[in-house]
């Protein structure tokens, strides 16, 4: 049951007014500061919601697949207040904002799925503050693999170090050390 109301939102995505965009690795999908008028689920691919800190570190602040709604606070918003950009190849639906939450607003189920994947993507979001406050690199990636996420192909640790908030190198040495100790 739970799964079937968490899932019914994506339907909206299903409509006339949908338009599927496809993007390279390393497109942007939008940019900090861009007016939000479509909201962009991920049918294929990843795509980063990122932010640049001061020092020009930058941070995954989500890490979409297929299924998730990019920004998803962002359906409430004039403008984003961060950027998009694909971490490979992607193909995303993207619906006019309006459309979106007139959806929401005819159809109460809908608009209760939508709220509970948005109390999931608060807690997600927590847990990700979480492992950041972890002192070592270890403490992170446990933390981070004990919450069921994986290791990607070799081509994209960097993007698991940007969402742990430690260096490439850093995790790269640690993944060393864990395959030096089997």
């Amino acid at each position: 049951m739970i799964t079937i109301m968490s899932a019914s939102y994506i339907s909206i995505f299903d409509a006339d007014s949908a338009t599927d965009l496809h993007l390279t690795e390393g497109a942007p999908l939008f940019h900090a500061g861009d007016p939000v008028t479509q909201i962009a689920l991920v049918r294929a691919g990843a795509v980063h919601l990122l932010r640049r800190t001061a020092t020009g570190a930058t941070v995954i602040l989500q890490a979409a697949r297929p299924g998730d709604v990019v920004a998803e606070a962002s359906a409430y918003s004039p403008a984003y207040h961060c950027g998009a950009e694909a971490a490979r190849a992607s193909r995303v639906t993207l619906l006019p904002v309006k459309r979106f939450r007139a959806a929401l607003a005819a159809d109460p189920a809908l608009a209760v799925s939508w709220a509970a994947h948005l109390a999931r993507s608060v807690q997600s979001a927590r847990m990700r503050a979480e492992i950041r406050t972890l002192r070592t690199v270890a403490e992170r990636l446990d933390a981070w693999l004990g919450e069921g996420h994986a290791l990607p192909e070799k081509g994209h640790w960097q993007d698991i170090a940007a969402e742990l908030g430690v260096t490439r190198e850093a995790l790269y040495r640690e993944l060393a050390r864990r395959r030096a100790d089997h």
